[in-house]
Parts: C-alpha cells; structure tokens; sequence
C-alpha cells in the first residue's frame, strides 16, 4: 500500500528525521501539537494497530519507547502523550500504522478529550460483558 508515509521512508518526500532501524522510522510531524511532536511508523505497511503483525507491533512499540525518552529529554517536556488513531471516526488521517509521541508542557493549552460515562451501572456492565465475550 502506497501512503504518504512510505514515501516518507522512501525519501521522495522530505522530512526531519529524528529516528530509524531496520523496521522503524521516526519524524518530526510537518504540524506539531508542540515543538517535538514526532510520528513513529513501522516501515512495513499496515492500515493501523488492529490489523498490524504482532512482530511488528513490538518492534514499533519499542522505537515508540526510545523516541520519547530522547524527545522528553532534548525538549525539557514535563510529560509525554503517546496517541495512535484507529480509523477515520477516530481521527486517522494516514491510513499507515503511526504513533504520535507529543512533549507536553505543564502550560501548553492542550486539550484532552471530555468523559460522557455510562447512562447508568447496567449499561457499562452489560458493554463489559461483551467485552469479555469477544476476549
């Protein structure tokens, strides 16, 4: 499958570079939440987690790991968000497999996403009934 991340990885496209391996590559994200903001992506295509290898879940997962203790550290972040959207109605703009790694900053604004809870105790234990079915 041809997205812009693999020509990314390709080089016909240029990026900032900030990490790669045999299996991984890293980048600095073109429109970052905050200075730093990077993308790892697995250089072996996959539409997003559900559908990747396990093999290559790990192998991602573990650049993932690596990329932000070097982001927290060059930046001075006070923290760290790792966020991967799967699917369209999740925000999923690149059907390629990629993380998000975002320094975070105890002042920078940024939003996180807003609770709707259970319509009541029954609903949230019949959802994790299913769940676990599915498990």
């Amino acid at each position: 499958m041809q997205t812009i991340f693999s020509k990314i990885i390709a080089g016909e496209i240029p990026c900032e570079k900030i990490y790669e391996d045999e299996n991984v590559f890293a980048f600095l994200d073109s429109n970052p939440v905050n200075p730093g903001h990077a993308l790892v992506i697995p250089k072996q295509w996959s539409e997003g987690l559900l559908d990747a290898k396990e093999e290559t879940l790990h192998q991602v997962i573990s650049a993932v790991q690596k990329v932000a203790q070097a982001i927290k550290q060059a930046t001075g972040a006070d923290g760290i968000n790792i966020i991967q959207n799967g699917g369209e109605a999740a925000g999923q703009k690149v059907f390629h497999l990629h993380f998000h790694v975002i320094p975070r900053f105890s002042d920078d604004g940024f939003q996180h996403w807003h609770g709707k809870g259970y319509t009541s105790p029954e609903q949230r234990k019949e959802i994790a009934e299913k769940i676990r079915q599915v498990l």
